[in-house]
């Protein structure tokens, strides 16, 4: 239970402070540790589901015109 609530709280400061942009008041290292990991950690780019998108749209309409 200890280990769910240190978690918790750690992905708390992680949404308050340095996704904001923001630095943690009380423990700036720790604030600097958690951009560093989130920096690390691969992110899905919307940029890349847009054109997905884009590209299953053409092939569905090229689908339909063809029938």
């Amino acid at each position: 239970m200890l280990v769910i609530l240190l978690i918790c709280a750690g992905v708390g400061l992680f949404v308050a402070f340095p996704h904001r942009g923001e630095r943690l008041p009380a423990a700036p290292w720790l604030g600097e540790a958690m951009a560093r990991a989130a920096d690390a950690v691969p992110t899905l780019d919307p940029e890349d589901d847009a054109r997905r998108d884009a590209t299953a749209d053409s092939l569905s309409s090229r689908g339909t015109a063809q029938r």
